[in-house]
């Protein structure tokens, strides 16, 4: 009884959200808030008991495996709230700065590892039998477009020539990544219906 009352309430929903195609309406709003409500309280739940309660609370109560180093993180967290106090703000700022440094000084070793070094390798690839009509283009590709985003020299002549190239490049690069979004989007798309279709309607697969 609980799963058809479950089936239900998600077929209704579901229609609820596809009643934006005709126009906006107070059932699509209604709908919208409530999945906003209830992801925000979903998050916020498992931020506290996934984070803030194992990270935070328990090594600082007395008894348990007391942690005071923790404060010092605790600080900097509160201070990005005080973003809101005009006269305290700048401590804001101060934990602002202390995330993206170390965020920064994290992550960018790993795109250089991770995408930069890879990148290079596969333009540095040399040429055989089954790479010969690839490989130039893709050094075509990567010249032509870094030239287009070198903007110490003016692109007239010869680098604006080049340049374009690289805005071809850059735009079939552009229209791959929408194209993979328009497919994932798509199967989202297709599972809904087939929800609404084969476990809502029952009708025969």
């Amino acid at each position: 009884m609980g799963e058809i009352i479950g089936v239900w309430i998600a077929a209704g929903l579901t229609l609820l959200i596809f009643s934006f195609i005709y126009k906006d309406n107070p059932a699509f709003k209604m709908a919208e808030a409530l999945f906003l409500g209830v992801s925000l309280g979903y998050t916020t739940g498992n931020t506290y008991w996934n984070n803030v309660a194992p990270q935070v609370i328990r090594p600082l109560t007395p008894g348990s495996d007391f942690n005071g180093w923790v404060i010092l993180p605790l600080f900097f967290g509160l201070c990005i709230l005080l973003r809101v106090v005009p006269s305290l703000s700048w401590l804001s700022r101060l934990a602002f700065a202390i995330l993206i440094a170390g965020y920064a000084g994290m992550e960018i070793p790993n795109r250089i590892s991770g995408t930069l070094l890879p990148q290079v390798s596969d333009t540095m690839s040399p040429f055989t039998a089954a790479t010969w009509y690839i490989t130039p283009v893709i050094l075509l590709g990567v010249f032509c477009t870094m030239m287009y985003f070198f903007f110490s020299l003016e692109h007239k002549g010869a680098v604006g020539r080049i340049s374009r190239i690289g805005v071809l490049f850059v735009m079939v690069s552009f229209g791959a990544s929408f194209g993979y979004t328009v497919m994932a989007r798509v199967s989202l798309l297709i599972g809904r219906i087939q929800f609404l279709f084969f476990e809502w309607l029952n009708l025969p697969n």
